[in-house]
């Protein structure tokens, strides 16, 4: 049955809001973006590696080479998760760490997983375990990456090499992080790794990458595990003008592209039938790649899971017409020439809507977060929801005391989790929610530019300084309950 609704604005109210007891509350981070120690213990480059020296790819020049260091400071940094009052941390294992250019197992890449597991068992920290967070190995992307349909059948090696080592201990085990990016991001717009701007291998890299899910999905089920997911970014599209056929249509095509692309292969072994009309002229179903989606290969992508991890950041007001009023959309990088990763629909356009926006440029959304979250209630198979990551990047300076005052990170945290707790009373079965992220690192084109953590971090030195939202989440981890809004502090 559908759940109702109410109007956000008259529904979540300024007071006292308490979470279910055993609600998650999680910090998130992902291996290239925090751990350094890139060319350690067998560690081979990856795509991330190579693009962020790529000239222009990445702010400033940066790259991934020592971010926190945190290969080495894993112990002191679970401890830090501990004194936060994570319940959970999600993190992702390096595929060139565990198997280096694809090949045969590394034992020494294995044991830092190894270690950071136990290490958070032994602070009564539930591991969440993500396999890939966007770092492949930079032997495979050379052999054709995602575009080459053997990535699938050498990402379960991989997987199962992980399952082997750690499938004792971890409970939850998410297949992709946000395949939107690492597909049409990665292989349509050039924004990310691997920086190939190739209009129809993002949609070939797509199908490429739902395969593997369900490929691992199906093994590791085999295997005996029973919390397997993924982590999809989806958005929420909103037509400029309601009344505009045009505006409306490019709503559709976004819907289609960012989140139907994704959901309706998972969920319903199928592709949308307009998404395929979207794209009847691109070369994705013609030579060379006609044969992407062979038969049987949409009943191996939908695949039973069993949570569904959602990244929710923000929605988009869009349109089909020409528009110069628009927002950043968070994915160009500084230099590079920029592409639209909507192959087939890059007419559309993404005007502001005038609401307030991050250190990103994206505008800080929270009822569309609500109206996510109802959509995959009414619309989905309904499984337990995790947000699996959502935050804001802030300018956050440590003042003439070494402490960091970040209240606007806490006013969005406060009104994102209303959101979320709304929907949980009008019974959405949301069990989680997974802050990005545990402490400033590596924000891929950005660079180190881009500050979301909770845990302010000195590159130059490393110093670890929990923000004031850190020690407000720590507080709510605690309680369960979320303050009054006029009491929150900065």
């Amino acid at each position: 049955m559908t759940v109702q609704s109410k109007p956000l604005d008259d529904a979540v109210g300024t007071g006292e809001v308490r979470f279910p007891a055993d609600f998650t509350w999680g910090m998130a981070t992902a291996s290239y973006q925090i751990e350094g120690a890139v060319a350690e213990d067998g560690r081979t480059p990856s795509i991330w590696d190579t693009f962020s020296r790529v000239p222009g790819a990445v702010m400033g020049g940066d790259t991934g080479d020592v971010a926190c260091e945190h290969y080495h400071r894993m112990p002191s940094d679970v401890a830090l998760l501990a004194d936060l009052g994570a319940t959970s941390y999600r993190f992702s294992v390096s595929w060139p760490r565990v198997r280096p250019d694809a090949g045969p197992v590394n034992p020494a890449g294995l044991a830092f997983y190894d270690r950071l597991v136990d290490e958070l068992l032994g602070h009564g920290i539930a591991p969440w375990l993500t396999l890939y967070h966007w770092d492949l190995p930079q032997a495979l992307e050379d052999a054709g990456g995602w575009t080459n349909r053997d990535t699938a059948h050498r990402f379960v090696d991989y997987a199962l090499a992980v399952h082997d080592v750690l499938g004792d201990r971890v409970p939850t085990w998410t297949t992709l992080n946000e395949p939107f990016c690492s597909s049409l991001l990665g292989y349509t717009a050039g924004h990310h790794a691997p920086g190939r701007q190739e209009g129809a291998a993002g949609l070939v890299a797509a199908h490429h990458l739902l395969l593997g899910h369900g490929l691992v999905t199906t093994e590791l089920r085999s295997r005996g595990a029973d919390r397997l997911g993924l982590s999809l970014n989806l958005t929420v599209p909103d037509p400029s003008d309601p009344d505009d056929l045009v505006d409306v249509d490019a709503a559709r095509r976004i819907d289609a592209l960012h989140n139907r692309l994704f959901l309706d292969p998972v969920f319903r072994g199928s592709y949308p039938a307009d998404l395929l009309e979207d794209t009847s002229h691109l070369t994705w179903q013609r030579k060379p790649w006609y044969d992407v989606v062979r038969d049987g290969d949409l009943a191996i992508t939908s695949a039973p899971i069993d949570v569904l991890g959602v990244n929710y950041y923000h929605g988009n007001e869009v349109s089909g017409h020409l528009r110069t009023d628009v927002v950043g959309v968070g994915a160009d990088g500084p230099d590079r020439v920029a592409v639209s990763p909507f192959v087939g629909s890059e007419h559309v356009t993404f005007p502001s809507r005038g609401l307030p926006v991050t250190d990103m440029g994206w505008e800080i959304q929270p009822e569309g977060l609500h109206r996510l979250l109802r959509r995959l209630h009414d619309d989905y198979p309904r499984l337990p929801i995790y947000l699996t990551e959502t935050g804001a990047a802030f300018a956050d300076v440590p003042d003439e005391h070494g402490v960091v005052h970040d209240p606007d990170r806490i006013a969005f945290l406060d009104s994102y989790l209303r959101a979320v707790h709304l929907a949980v009373d009008e019974g959405v079965d949301v069990r989680g929610f997974f802050q990005w992220s545990f402490c400033d690192n590596f924000e891929w084109a950005f660079g180190y530019a881009k500050r979301f953590g909770l845990v302010h971090v000195d590159y130059d030195t490393q110093l670890r300084t929990p923000k004031s939202s850190a020690h407000w989440y720590a507080e709510l981890s605690r309680t369960g309950m979320l303050p009054a809004t006029e009491s929150l502090g900065g």
